[in-house]
């Protein structure tokens, strides 16, 4: 399955991806990666896998509308039939011929702590503040509103007395990088399928707990 990624930082999700498609263990091809300003560090993980990268800067255009037609528009060119969006932050509506052909990771436990302008360290300082005690990361379709198309799958994350926002981020990255890759798995092998608000998802029993598809 062709899959467009979409990046506006380090691009630590996006090495993760290209390392498991390298290896193999990923059945998706990447050949765009699209960045939403230039000089964000995982421009430099794209190329070095040989990936094109095409920049579309959002100061550039006058409207999310015009700013969403240009991502697109490269989505078409390359020909995906799936965008991963991975450290976004840009709002980016979702045209018709790309509904449910989206999708985001989260870090928390969507729809507690998200919405514009929750991403990063906001999230899980405001995991502490609030005094959770689980939090975690969410694969979603997304929609046209921030934070809020259906739910594919959450990866629950302990919030421990002594953490602090680095901490815990830190925790929740380490679920993603299993949950992301294991989504973006499952859409590949045609194993989710939407209904409305509910996601439904093949699963397999492993020692009794449910686990996420991956053979």
């Amino acid at each position: 399955m062709k899959t467009a990624v979409l990046i506006s930082g380090s691009g630590r999700t996006l090495k993760n991806l290209l390392e498991l498609v390298a290896a193999e263990q990923l059945p998706i091809e990447i050949p765009l990666v699209i960045a939403s300003r230039a000089g964000v560090g995982g421009i430099a993980h794209a190329e070095a896998a040989g990936v094109a990268v095409s920049l579309v800067d959002r100061s550039d255009y006058p409207t999310d509308q015009l700013f969403s037609a240009a991502v697109f528009s490269r989505c078409r060119t390359a020909g995906v039939e799936l965008v991963a969006m991975a450290g976004w932050l840009k709002y980016t509506p979702i045209p018709a011929d790309f509904a449910g052909k989206v999708v985001n990771i989260h870090p928390s436990l969507l729809p507690a702590f998200g919405g514009k302008g929750m991403y990063g360290d906001r999230v899980h300082q405001a995991v502490l503040d609030y005094g959770a005690k689980i939090t975690g990361c969410t694969v979603h379709f997304v929609d046209d509103e921030y934070d809020h198309g259906p739910v594919i799958w959450q990866q629950p994350v302990p919030v421990f007395d002594d953490d602090d926002a680095k901490s815990l981020a830190d925790r929740v990255f380490q679920a993603e990088l299993e949950c992301y890759p294991s989504v973006l798995r499952m859409i590949a092998k045609g194993q989710v399928t939407v209904e409305g608000r509910r996601v439904r998802v093949v699963q397999r029993r492993v020692t009794g707990r449910s686990k996420m598809a991956s053979d």
